[in-house]
């Protein structure tokens, strides 16, 4: 019976190890019905697609921060930029949308993202079409006295940040408002994106029973460069200098400014202006069109200049109306002093 029953576990032991054998055997072809785990994955990430990356559908500009900046960021590379993704709207980035909408035909240069710039980048991305950067505007340098990029709405200028000597400012056009004068004088003329802000404000103010005029835009360098000679000769350089900008140093120049007056103080650029109904209703109403009051009374210690009511400069309308409500200057907004 031992035997027996030893006869019968070495049949079924051998019958076991012939099954573990065949089950391991590969078919001769070498073909399986499923890969190695290493392949598979291989093949999972070779068809796995890329993530899609969607343009910003909120208007974007510098000082901006947050998820939205990454993603414009990412795009702009893709066109052909090298910009660090980092999600600020620095001056890399301002650069990069500036020079882009400098090449696209007929779009304003703002060096903000806005609707325009989205479907222009749209367009880029669909038709796999690339930018040759700086190929519109030059990189910034690090020369911080002398501002790199003058095309930006938000572009900082002041007494250590100079505008280039020959730069001009594109799109110049003479808005469609009240001049105290009938000549036809260059400085009637602003940039066509703050003209139609200026339009849009002046037909707001005659609505609500205002009676404002335009007195002064662009001035070139050489002008400017005149008019600070004139103020030196009869004030002294010192005194000049707290209420008029030596040459490159005026906003006027960015073409984005604009002093207004009324009929009540005879047309002038004084102080007076800020008291009148005039002057109440910009304090108030300025920057739903974009425009702050770029000397505000108190700020004379950032600015470097005196309080003047009348002078509108345009920024756009969201950072026009944060700098406003907040009571701030252009250089506490944008950080720098």
């Amino acid at each position: 019976m031992l035997k027996k029953g030893l006869s019968v576990a070495f049949v079924l032991m051998a019958l076991l190890l012939l099954v573990v054998a065949c089950n391991n055997q590969e078919p001769k072809d070498g073909n399986t019905d499923s890969a190695p785990t290493s392949e598979k994955d291989g093949q999972d990430m070779k068809e796995k697609p890329e993530e899609e990356i969607t343009l910003p559908k909120t208007t974007l500009h510098k000082t901006d921060q947050g998820e939205s900046v990454q993603s414009l960021q990412e795009i702009l590379n893709k066109v052909g930029y090298s910009l660090t993704v980092n999600g600020e709207f620095n001056a890399m980035t301002t650069w990069a949308v500036t020079d882009f909408q400098m090449q696209q035909e007929g779009m304003a240069v703002s060096g903000i993202y806005n609707e325009a710039t989205k479907e222009a980048l749209s367009n880029a991305l669909e038709n796999e079409s690339s930018i040759e950067p700086a190929a519109g505007l030059e990189k910034p340098d690090n020369d911080k006295s002398t501002i790199s990029n003058p095309h930006e709405i938000l572009t900082l200028v002041n007494k250590e940040h100079a505008l280039p000597a020959n730069f001009v400012p594109r799109n110049l056009v003479k808005p469609d408002v009240r001049f105290p004068f009938t000549e036809s004088l260059p400085k009637m003329q602003m940039r066509e994106v703050a003209a139609g802000a200026l339009e849009e404000m002046f037909q707001a103010g005659d609505n609500a029973g205002i009676d404002l005029f335009a007195q002064s835009g662009y001035r070139s360098y050489d002008r400017q460069d005149a008019i600070f000679a004139s103020n030196v000769a009869q004030h002294g350089e010192e005194a000049a200098n707290t209420f008029s900008a030596r040459p490159g140093e005026s906003e006027h120049q960015s073409g984005l400014t604009m002093d207004v007056t009324s009929p009540d103080i005879g047309y002038k650029l004084t102080v007076e202006f800020g008291e009148t109904d005039e002057g109440q209703w910009v304090q108030q109403h300025a920057a739903e069109y974009g425009f702050i009051i770029r000397y505000p009374k108190g700020k004379e210690e950032i600015t470097k200049y005196q309080y003047e009511p009348w002078h509108l400069r345009y920024v756009g309308q969201d950072a026009a109306e944060e700098i406003m409500q907040k009571g701030l200057t252009l250089e506490e907004y944008l950080g720098v002093k």
